[in-house]
């Protein structure tokens, strides 16, 4: 892996909004509870409004309160500029102090009420709360386009890698931070991880694609000289060996260490195979699966790529304690291939 040198990274710089500018909807994400997505959402708040778009927001998970319910923990509060759509759960229209144009009801129902879809129109806080589906959020960034936003943004919930798909957001911005853990090596290396496995590259083969849409309620798909639908509960290592002109694997649904394991322990299976998954959020495999596959000389492919905009990194734990915050920005960056920013109140540091 190349890496740039500390002087061409400076000649180089961007913002964390020259690094989403060009996407229409965007996925915020994190590693752990309080990485720092709201940190980051108010930065685009901040930096985007003003100059370029009308913003549309909504979150999978409640965001804007004061203090996380779950851990007790201090949050940032969500800042939002006139003009921006708001998409949140009607029990919390009373914590917004913006001045409201309720636009529609939506008929999607969560703990906190039913989702309502209104335009700010003067400045102020809000708290948001919107579906916890991914159907849902996909219809409504549609209604949000429709309705004249420019860029849609979706605050994610720690570890939902699902809101990363291509069919919900153009691009996603991952937060990691000092509340994953204590020791900076770890932290830096999960997130490298986690990197690695979304920007898994897309599979060259275009007659799978075309296979895919055939399998309705199938689980698997193998493909070689012609594709072959197998049902859930097959037995795979069994598949296998019996069509042994097989080079893709395509898994519906998640892949996971539990699916893997029995295939790359078999003996029997010592050709190269292409695991091919419908887009990186399915994966879910540790390091030591990653390595196997690499040392079985299998590969890991996607139908459609996810398109990582930038790593968010938060040097302060909401714990009490913290990184260093420019050798945590340099370590991280020397572990990954796609930007880091460290998004602070005043501004961002970006390697």
């Amino acid at each position: 892996m190349t890496h740039l040198t500390h002087l061409q990274r400076l000649s180089t710089e961007k913002t964390l909004c020259d690094l989403i500018r060009g996407y229409n909807s965007l996925s915020i994400i994190g590693m752990c509870k309080n990485a720092g997505k709201t940190t980051v959402l108010n930065a685009i708040l901040r930096d985007t409004t003003i100059a370029e778009h009308t913003l549309a927001l909504t979150s999978i998970g409640r965001d804007g309160e004061a203090m996380d319910l779950v851990t007790g923990t201090k949050k940032p509060g969500i800042y939002v500029r006139k003009g921006s759509l708001i998409a949140t759960a009607e029990r919390l229209l009373r914590q917004c102090d913006i001045t409201k144009e309720i636009l529609f009801t939506t008929g999607i129902a969560t703990p906190l009420g039913e989702v309502v879809v209104l335009r700010a129109r003067s400045d102020g806080s809000v708290q948001l709360a919107g579906p916890s589906m991914v159907t849902q959020l996909v219809e409504l960034s549609h209604r949000l386009r429709e309705l004249g936003a420019e860029k849609v943004v979706i605050d994610g919930a720690a570890g939902r890698k699902t809101l990363c798909s291509r069919r919900l957001a153009e691009a996603t911005v991952l937060c990691t931070g000092a509340s994953c853990g204590r020791s900076m090596d770890t932290v830096v290396e999960e997130t490298a991880h986690v990197c690695r496995l979304l920007g898994t590259k897309e599979v060259d083969n275009p007659f799978l694609a075309e296979a895919v849409m055939l399998m309705e309620n199938h689980r698997y798909l193998l493909f070689g000289q012609e594709p072959i639908l197998l049902a859930a509960g097959t037995d795979l290592q069994e598949a296998l060996k019996e069509h042994g002109d097989s080079r893709y694997l395509y898994v519906e649904g998640a892949v996971t260490n539990q699916l893997l394991d029995p295939l790359l322990r078999s003996g029997a299976l010592t050709r190269g195979i292409k695991v091919v998954a419908r887009d990186a959020s399915r994966l879910f495999l540790s390091p030591d699966a990653l390595r196997r596959l690499h040392v079985r000389k299998w590969e890991l492919r996607v139908l459609e790529c996810i398109h990582l905009a930038a790593i968010a990194v938060n040097p302060y734990s909401a714990y009490g304690y913290n990184f260093d915050s420019t050798e945590f920005l340099r370590t991280m960056t020397d572990a990954v291939t796609v930007p880091v920013v460290n998004v602070e109140d005043k501004g961002d540091d970006v390697l």
